[in-house]
């Protein structure tokens, strides 16, 4: 049964979680604006002051909910999630408060399942507990994020691993204590079984940060970049570094980026919220040619406009979610790809309206549309580029065609006309129906 309502015990929490987010996470956001800031454990001011926030959030049982109990999580669904996230996602420190920050989240559930005991115990847990921070270490500067044009390679010497080769856009490499890393262990096999998975501690000898690339808004200047461009100079790790094992890499990938990609549309439907909701408050402000902005009917279908496509956007994120609970794995792959490809035009085209109905103060960097417009083009890249999902989308939405038999289309009138004459011809007969 389709059910859209939420169960009133879990509407609680929801309640707390955006009172909070409110009035405890987003005034942190303007303390601490960078978006590197919630990695960088080293920021004390910040850490002393989001300690006592995530005692409060695990004290609701709240905190990384995403996991299951054994891991120290509440083991909700997507649907949850979903519905939890959507609020998260106003603010930059919401997820590190709730202990769901990308690409953390990922990263633990790799080491959940893949990991061994001795990694477990070094890294997931101080993961899961907020105490350091992870990379993940996958896509290349000539190959950006297809795996099947990798070449940073690791190779088998006597009980260890050695890993060389370049990566890019690593994010947080400059705050990780450990390093997830994809390199090609296999050149000769199948696209998808030449690569394997590995665990790379950030002090390992031979890491080299050649610099740490800035994104917008970044400065450049101010050395802000977090995603870094790195140079794995024979990097030796042992042989149980490894995560799955020989030709997993792909697997494991896939196990992490799917979530990854929905808890990013999640997030972003509590952004537009938030846009949306300045642009609410702006146009019920504002007065020019005798009226409120709200009276006038380009403004009204910017509102209009911005409330249907958020709805629904919204919606096939929380039918995703549904899918992903219910149904077979795997079977939320076309949904998950379809988020990935709305939530990025979705987002630029509220932002976009409500930093036009903001006016000369839209452009400024005194309303936060500044960050979120600079964050667009991002989140069209982040997890794969918007363009292969799209065609993810189609190609797995034409398996459920197939050519037309003749010459005409199935639908062709004529055609179908003619075999429902024949269908029906003595009846058409017998009344006298040319």
């Amino acid at each position: 049964m389709w059910d859209f309502r939420t169960d009133p015990e879990f509407q609680i929490k929801l309640d707390w979680i955006d009172r909070f987010v409110r009035e405890e996470c987003e005034p942190i956001d303007l303390l601490f604006p960078h978006l590197g800031q919630p990695y960088n454990t080293e920021n004390k001011a910040a850490r002393a002051i989001i300690a006592p926030l995530q005692e409060q959030v695990k004290a609701q049982g709240l905190w990384a909910c995403h996991l299951g109990p054994e891991l120290g999580g509440q083991g909700y669904g997507q649907l949850k999630l979903a519905l939890m996230n959507e609020i998260l996602g106003r603010s930059m420190w919401a997820p590190t408060i709730f202990g769901t920050a990308a690409p953390d989240t990922g990263n633990a559930e790799i080491l959940a399942m893949f990991g061994t005991d001795e990694q477990k115990s070094t890294y997931l847990q101080p993961l899961l507990d907020g105490d350091i921070v992870s990379c993940f270490s996958m896509t290349e500067p000539q190959a950006g994020a297809d795996p099947k044009e990798f070449v940073c390679a690791a190779r088998k010497d006597g009980d260890e691993w050695v890993i060389s080769g370049e990566k890019w856009f690593s994010s947080n490499a400059r705050y990780a204590e450990f390093f997830i890393v994809m390199a090609v262990t296999d050149p000769d096999a199948s696209p998808y079984r030449r690569m394997s998975m590995f665990v790379v501690p950030a002090k390992t000898p031979g890491i080299e940060i050649l610099r740490n690339v800035c994104v917008m808004p970044d400065r450049e200047e101010l050395d802000e970049g977090t995603h870094a461009y790195i140079r794995y100079n024979d990097v030796r790790v042992p042989s149980d570094a490894i995560l799955g094992g020989p030709g997993q890499g792909f697997e494991v990938a896939q196990a992490r980026l799917g979530g990854g990609r929905v808890h990013h549309a999640m997030r972003t439907v509590g952004r537009c919220q938030r846009a949306f909701d300045m642009m609410g408050e702006r146009v019920l402000s504002r007065r020019t040619q005798g009226e409120v902005l709200a009276d006038k009917q380009m403004v009204q279908q910017f509102i209009a406009d911005s409330w249907i496509e958020l709805q629904q956007f919204r919606l096939l994120v929380l039918q995703t979610a549904w899918i992903i609970d219910n149904e077979p794995h795997g079977a939320a792959r076309t949904n998950i790809a379809m988020c990935k490809v709305a939530m990025a035009k979705v987002l630029h085209d509220i932002i976009q309206r409500a930093i036009q109905i903001h006016g000369s103060l839209g452009v400024t960097t005194e309303t936060p549309l500044y960050d979120w417009w600079t964050s667009v083009p991002s989140l069209a890249l982040a997890d794969g580029p918007t363009e292969v999902h799209k065609a993810t989308v189609a190609k797995r939405v034409l398996k459920n065609y197939k050519p037309a038999e003749g010459l005409f289309p199935t639908e062709h009138i004529p055609t179908r006309r003619a075999a429902a004459r024949e269908r029906y011809a003595d009846i058409l007969k017998e009344h006298g129906v040319e």
